[in-house]
């Protein structure tokens, strides 16, 4: 979210207006979720655009799909209404239908208002600071704590509005790309082709991105999800001996998966179930469950050396010298893992997508991209996947005060439940710690965060939030490299746990010990309420 433009006017001498006790803003599958489980409160949602959907909406190709089966990425009361079990992976076209449906079918579409785009936020609860997450203190005190500047696209002005609580949804991905910075005289100024990042390309359709891969030499930078699925459309685009191929410039590699069955078993086996769990560290485990870890870490790494010799037996991977130098086990331990495209590598063997490793700078020139190495790539149209700068997003609409304690002490949000940050009062962050079912998560903290609303249980201190974050971000520290992810998909469960605890859930949520221990946990699970 950007700051308002020059044009906008402010009326600052109106007295904001007192829409209901709690804004949600954005209207995304957290914000949907958030929307749905504070219905009792008649939540304000405040969306910068004319849908739902967010990310599924507005930062996906044609061709993009589902990571997951659909039984795997559904809300617990809320099942697929058709071809559930479909062992298929769904478009983001029936995502976004199944959102809409489940919007409807909760009455939510009632509560948004479209074309709505906050563009700052305002901190009046001063009289909170001194008893800030008391125990005394509830999270919707009976006074205004923040004020909403919103611009809507049928207005050229500004309108504020008061809330006790807001809940932030607006997540990391989309609206705010990162572009790399480039020296003077080796940005896209001297370029002489076309630049785009993916978040431009999500914009056009079928016809406008054809035009610009058809017969054009196109670099694609990044080789994520999206950078993976954008050189498969351009192979499409490029097919026959006229056309060109697409270079993938690939700087850290990932291990990619081509489905959910290992050797024969099912994937969720070594991840998804207590008993593979137990095998990964966990926050406030006790020294005696940390030293099972240590005692059990060779069968952790086997376990993860066994899908990769199963990833490189299926895809080739080392023929192409695209073999990560990390264990599999730390992209998932990053929410890392993507699922690779069917026929992805029948199109590099055709030689209409090619690779060119670079870990090291690049630079624009006249006719392309140029590495340290002094090679050239040469390029009609560069496409930057290079993912999107979340940070800057929120911190556009934070007031000053609050930016800086952001992502204090570790560098990282420290959100305790996944949920609220111990130094901003009155406030929830929502899609900012990742796992593996986004949909799923998204749905349990909004059931957390309703009970905490409902005064169902109190927070602890700040220092209390403050150390247990702390011990999460370690955990992370010591799962993987890529810890700045903020993933919690290898002690999922475990949160569930802590979420469910809090809410007077039971925690264990199968039928009996066995189902328990070895199946896997999904949104069913907690379909039935305690």
């Amino acid at each position: 979210m950007s700051v308002a433009t020059a044009t906008t006017t402010t009326h600052n001498n109106e007295q904001p207006i007192s829409a209901s006790k709690v804004a949600i803003i954005g209207a995304g599958v957290s914000g949907l979720a958030a929307a749905k489980e504070l219905s009792h409160h008649k939540p304000v949602i405040f969306e910068a655009s004319d849908a739902i959907g967010g990310v599924w909406r507005h930062c996906s190709y044609a061709s993009t799909k589902l990571q997951s089966q659909r039984r795997d990425y559904e809300f617990s009361d809320f099942p697929w209404p058709s071809n559930r079990d479909n062992s298929d992976f769904p478009s983001h076209f029936e995502i976004l239908d199944y959102l809409e449906s489940y919007a409807e079918q909760f009455c939510v579409l009632n509560n948004i208002r479209f074309n709505s785009k906050v563009v700052e936020i305002r901190f009046v609860g001063e009289q909170l600071l001194n008893g800030h997450h008391d125990h005394g203190t509830p999270l919707l005190p009976g006074y205004p704590v923040w004020q909403l500047a919103v611009h809507t696209n049928s207005s050229n002005t500004i309108q504020w509005y008061s809330f006790e609580f807001v809940v932030i949804c607006i997540g990391k991905y989309g609206d705010v790309p990162y572009i790399p910075v480039f020296d003077a005289n080796k940005g896209p100024e001297v370029f002489k082709g076309k630049v785009l990042h993916t978040i431009d390309y999500c914009k056009l359709d079928h016809d406008s991105a054809n035009q610009i891969l058809k017969g054009k030499k196109v670099t694609v930078v990044g080789f994520k999800k999206s950078a993976i699925d954008l050189a498969m459309e351009c192979a499409e685009a490029n097919q026959g001996p006229e056309g060109q191929p697409c270079t993938m410039v690939v700087r850290t590699l990932h291990w990619p998966v081509p489905h959910y069955w290992i050797w024969g078993l099912p994937f969720f086996l070594f991840y998804s179930t207590r008993a593979s769990q137990f095998l990964h560290q966990r926050p406030n485990q006790s020294l005696l469950r940390s030293l099972l870890c240590l005692l059990l870490s060779p069968m952790r790494r086997g376990i993860s050396k066994f899908i990769e010799s199963y990833i490189l037996w299926k895809l080739p991977l080392e023929k192409y010298g695209l073999k990560p130098e990390h264990p599999f086990e730390e992209d998932y331990a990053s929410c890392q893992m993507a699922i690779m495209p069917e026929n992805f590598f029948s199109e590099v063997e055709k030689g209409k997508i090619v690779f060119k490793k670079s870990s090291k700078k690049w630079w624009f020139w006249s006719g392309g991209i140029e590495f340290e190495d002094n090679t050239k790539v040469e390029a009609d149209v560069v496409v930057m996947a290079t993912g999107y700068d979340g940070k800057k997003k929120l911190k556009s609409i934070l007031p000053e005060t609050f930016r800086s304690l952001l992502e204090y002490p570790s560098g990282l949000m420290p959100l305790y439940r996944g949920t609220i940050h111990p130094l901003v009062p009155n406030m929830a962050f929502m899609g900012y710690v990742e796992s593996i079912s986004n949909l799923h998560t998204s749905e349990m903290r909004s059931i957390w965060l309703s009970g905490l609303l409902d005064e169902k249980f109190k927070l602890p201190s700040v220092e209390k939030m403050l150390s247990e974050t702390l011990k999460e971000i370690e955990v992370m520290k010591r799962s993987t490299r890529f810890y700045k992810r903020h993933c919690i998909s290898t002690y999922s469960i475990n949160h569930d746990d802590e979420l469910c605890k809090d809410i007077g859930w039971g925690s264990w949520r199968k039928k009996n010990w066995i189902s328990e221990a070895f199946s896997a946990y999904t949104s069913e699970d907690y379909a039935k309420k305690d």
